[in-house]
């Protein structure tokens, strides 16, 4: 029997220095669109070395992996952007750098201004739609009073092609250190063990050699070098960085 059907909500807990154990996920889709046999426990490899990916080996400990923070990493902080008809909130401290938002609307999201939000520079119903399509939960909007930052879905965990974890239908994330996704529903975690910001991703992935095996031979739309600064003159923050 499932956790869901026994009424638990189902868990994934980054374990310290090691890979992410997950309980009570019923789906779990590979990088190539594979549905993957699944048990009510599997542990998932976020060291990047594994020899049989997604799931661990055994390879963090060869390497020595470690799952701390890194000083460098970006703020956990959310800034609000004020429009006419909706408020975007967005919070660079969890971005996986998907890059949906820059490439479905340059006209809201665009790297080359500051501040690089415009939230009256498309439809809100279409900045909307294109908010919701971020993995990492760094993007939500309000309108007409009301935050949106969670979808409805059934809970699953995808393999990003050439990034993270795409978490998704609010599995429980229950961290040794306390940390918190911006989105209980979605979030992003690391699984190619660079990012400064575990377990969350932070873009690492695309500023790692072509022949890494989670980068692949993806391309990145920006390099996480070229990314928005944390904080920008004039735009409205909220939160407490750690």
């Amino acid at each position: 029997m499932t956790a869901m059907r026994r009424g638990e909500r189902p868990r994934i807990e980054p374990l310290k220095d090691g890979p992410l154990r997950v309980r009570g996920v019923d789906r779990l889709v590979d990088a190539d669109g594979t549905e993957l046999e699944v048990s009510q426990t599997m542990s998932l490899c976020r060291c990047g070395h594994s020899s049989r990916k997604p799931f661990c080996d055994g390879s963090h400990v060869r390497i020595g992996y470690r799952s701390h923070k890194l000083d460098g990493r970006i703020a956990d902080r959310v800034q609000d952007y004020h429009g006419r008809d909706i408020t975007i909130h967005d919070n660079r401290g969890v971005c996986s750098h998907a890059e949906h938002c820059g490439r479905d609307l340059p006209s809201v999201f665009n790297r080359d201004d500051r501040p690089w939000i415009h939230p009256d520079g498309a439809d809100a119903n279409a900045i909307a739609r294109t908010i919701e399509k971020c993995p990492s939960g760094a993007l939500s909007y309000t309108r007409n009073g009301v935050l949106h930052k969670d979808l409805n879905r059934e809970p699953a965990i995808i393999v990003d092609k050439c990034g993270p974890y795409d978490v998704v239908g609010g599995p429980e994330l229950v961290d040794p250190d306390g940390n918190r996704p911006e989105s209980r529903e979605h979030y992003t975690l690391c699984r190619c063990g660079a990012s400064k910001n575990k377990p969350f991703c932070d873009g690492s992935h695309w500023n790692m050699p072509r022949s890494n095996e989670v980068a692949g031979d993806c391309q990145p739309y920006h390099s996480t070098e070229t990314r928005p600064p944390e904080t920008t003159p004039g735009e409205e923050q909220r939160g407490t960085p750690h």
